[in-house]
C-alpha cells in the first residue's frame, strides 16, 4: 500500500508540473493571439483599397483585361497550403489537411494535374511522407510574419499562374473566426473574375484615371493584389494557429486540474485505507495480549 501511495504521489506532481507548463503555453498564446490579430486587421484597409481600385479597372469604361482575370482551359492546378511550423495547436493542421487531401482526390486523378505550394513544416512533413508533388515551401515563420518572409513563394506561385504553367491557383488555410473557431477553407485565388463581377454588382462610387493606361496599371496592381491575399490569408492563419493553441492548452490545463484532483481523492482513499489497516493490526495485536 505504501508503495502504491508513493506512486500516486509522483504521479500528482507530475500532472502538477505539466498543468504548469500548459498554462503559461496558454497565456503565452493567448498574449501573441491579440498581436496577430492586430497585424491581421491593420493589413485589411490596405487589401480592399487594393481590390477596389482593381475592380474598378476591370470592370470600368476603360475596358482593359489581363490574362489572371480570364479563365482558360485548365490542365494543371497550383494550391497553396497554410499550416504551422509546430504542433500543440489542436486540430488546426489536421482539418485543413484533411479538407485538402479529401479535395485532392474528389478533383484530381493524378498527381500530375497538380502541385502543391506548402508554408509550415506540419504540412510540409505530412503532404511530403504521402509523397504529394511539393514544388516550393516555406518554414520557420515568425508569430507576426512580414510580407517579405513569404513573398519568394507568394511571387513564384502567381508568376507561374501569369506565364501558363498553372491554369488555377487555389490557396488553402484556417479562417480565423475567433480563439475558439477556425474554419478550414480553399478559395481560388486565380483567375479572379469573382472579383470583377462581384465589384459589377456593388456598384462603384470613385472614379480613378489612370496613367500611362488601365492596361499598364492592371499590369502592375494584378499581381500585387494576388500576393496581398496570399499574405492576409497567412496572417488570418496564424492568428487561427495561435488561437487553437491557446484553446487546446486551455483544454489541457483543465484536463489536468481534473485528473489532479481524481489522483488526490484516490491518495486519501488508499491513505485511509493504510490508517485503517494499521489500526486494525494494533487493536488485533491489543487483544492478543489480553
Amino acid at each position: 500500500m505504501a508503495r502504491s501511495m508513493r506512486d500516486i504521489k509522483r504521479q500528482i506532481k507530475s500532472v502538477q508540473n505539466t498543468r504548469q507548463i500548459t498554462k503559461a503555453m496558454e497565456m503565452v498564446a493567448a498574449s501573441k493571439l491579440r498581436k496577430a490579430q492586430e497585424k491581421a486587421e491593420a493589413a485589411r484597409p490596405y487589401s480592399e483599397k487594393l481590390k477596389e481600385v482593381v475592380a474598378s479597372i476591370a470592370s470600368g469604361s476603360q475596358g482593359a483585361t489581363h490574362p489572371m482575370l480570364v479563365s482558360r482551359p485548365v490542365k494543371k492546378t497550383a494550391y497553396l497550403i497554410v499550416t504551422s511550423d509546430r504542433g500543440l495547436a489542436g486540430g488546426y493542421n489536421a482539418n485543413i489537411l484533411r479538407k485538402v487531401t479529401m479535395l485532392l482526390a474528389e478533383r484530381h486523378k493524378s498527381k500530375d494535374e497538380y502541385a502543391l505550394f506548402v508554408i509550415g513544416r506540419k504540412g510540409r512533413d505530412f503532404l511530403r511522407r504521402r509523397e504529394y508533388p511539393i514544388v516550393e515551401e516555406v518554414t520557420e515563420l515568425s508569430d507576426t510574419p512580414k510580407f517579405a518572409d513569404i513573398k519568394s513563394i507568394a511571387y513564384s506561385a502567381v508568376q507561374q499562374f501569369e506565364t501558363g504553367v498553372y491554369d488555377e491557383l487555389y490557396i488553402c488555410y484556417n479562417r480565423f473566426v475567433n480563439a475558439i473557431s477556425q474554419v478550414p477553407t480553399v478559395d481560388r485565388l486565380l483567375p479572379m473574375e469573382a472579383v470583377e463581377h462581384e465589384k459589377k454588382a456593388e456598384g462603384l462610387h470613385a472614379m480613378y484615371e489612370y496613367e500611362p493606361s488601365a492596361e499598364g496599371v492592371l499590369e502592375v496592381l494584378l499581381p500585387k493584389y494576388a500576393e496581398t491575399l496570399i499574405y492576409s490569408a497567412i496572417l488570418d492563419g496564424k492568428a487561427s494557429e495561435l488561437g487553437a493553441k491557446m484553446t487546446a492548452m486551455g483544454s489541457a490545463t483543465k484536463n489536468a486540474s481534473k485528473m489532479i484532483g481524481e489522483l488526490t481523492l484516490t491518495y486519501n482513499r488508499a491513505r485511509q485505507a493504510a490508517i485503517t489497516q494499521e489500526i486494525t493490526e494494533i487493536v488485533a495485536g491489543a487483544n492478543a495480549q489480553s
